[in-house]
Parts: structure tokens; C-alpha cells; sequence
């Protein structure tokens, strides 16, 4: 039996931050800064939202010396989706104000 229940405010500001350029590649830290949302509940939820598919993941390949690669991330196809479908529900468009800037007129990936 799978669960479904709606993704947390948290989760919901990070694919809509996402998918405001959904084929971007965003570093963790970016979207820390975006969102004003701590280092340890962001990478939890970009953990959980790459094993459900709804994330690819990369290594950066291009480091500057002395820096140690970072992490990528970017919407696949359902993550897309998932972000618009939220985009367009009311709680989404809320969320998506508050938490990242965007406004209502706004129409996802």
C-alpha cells in the first residue's frame, strides 16, 4: 500500500524553487540561501526526493582547485509535474509566494 499525502511546506518551497528553472542544475547551498531554510532540513528533503525520482542528481565536475566537488541537483519529469500540480493548488501558490518570491501569475514548468 503506498502513501499519499501532500509533500510539507518545506518540501513544496524546494521543488517550486526548482522547477523556476527546471533543467538548471542547483547547488544545495543556493537553494539554502533561497529559501532561508537550514542545511540539515534542506539536504534531508533532497535526499527524499531523489530516491523517490522526482530529483537527478550530479557530481560537479568543474571545481575550482582547492574545493571539493559539490552536489547537483535538478527536477526529472515527474518532479516537474509534482511541481506544477502544487504551483496550481492554492496552498502551492501560497507556498511558492511566501517561500520563494514567485507570483501568482506563475505557471511552472
Amino acid at each position: 500500500m503506498t502513501r499519499s499525502r501532500r509533500p510539507s511546506v518545506q518540501t513544496t518551497a524546494v521543488l517550486l524553487a526548482l522547477a523556476e528553472k527546471p533543467t538548471a542544475w542547483r547547488y544545495g547551498y543556493q537553494l539554502c540561501q533561497q529559501l532561508d531554510i537550514k542545511p540539515g532540513s534542506l539536504y534531508p528533503i533532497l535526499v527524499r526526493l531523489a530516491d523517490r525520482g522526482l530529483l537527478e542528481t550530479a557530481w560537479d565536475t568543474d571545481v575550482p582547485p582547492g574545493r571539493p566537488p559539490r552536489h547537483l541537483y535538478r527536477l526529472t519529469g515527474s518532479g516537474r509535474a509534482l511541481a506544477t500540480e502544487l504551483a496550481t493548488t492554492t496552498a502551492g501558490a501560497a507556498t511558492a509566494t511566501r517561500r520563494t518570491g514567485l507570483t501568482e501569475g506563475w505557471q511552472g514548468a
